[in-house]
């Protein structure tokens, strides 16, 4: 029973993670100083490669969540991750498959700010 609520919760959790990144909808995104910095052009290009990302694999999402991209733009290597944080922001999600128990927050970086 165990393994059918922990398949349950990470289908969910991987279901609210693809409409977030697909829509931007249903948390907030943010871009690190250095994404920021670039041109518009590349951000918007950024954030469309995010929300249509469809490469995981065991190796870039071991957890099945789909809550991890990874992609080259511009001669660059670009990363989004998906953090599940309380309402308040001020710590981590005690249930990230309720969507009323979580906010989620996508980081757009480039690979050296990680």
């Amino acid at each position: 029973m165990h393994d059918l609520l922990t398949s349950n919760r990470t289908i969910r959790i991987r279901e609210l993670n693809d409409a977030f990144r697909q829509t931007f909808q249903g948390g907030k995104v943010m871009l690190s100083a250095s994404v920021a910095e670039l041109p518009d052009m590349v951000k918007a290009q950024a954030l469309a490669r995010v929300a249509s990302f469809t490469e995981f694999n065991e190796d870039n999402d071991p957890h099945n969540e789909h809550d991890f991209v990874s992609f080259e733009l511009c001669g660059r290597k670009f990363f989004g991750k998906i953090d599940y944080c309380d309402e308040e922001l001020a710590g981590g999600s005690e249930d990230p498959s309720d969507p009323a128990k979580t906010i989620r927050v996508l980081t757009v970086m480039l690979a050296e700010d990680y």
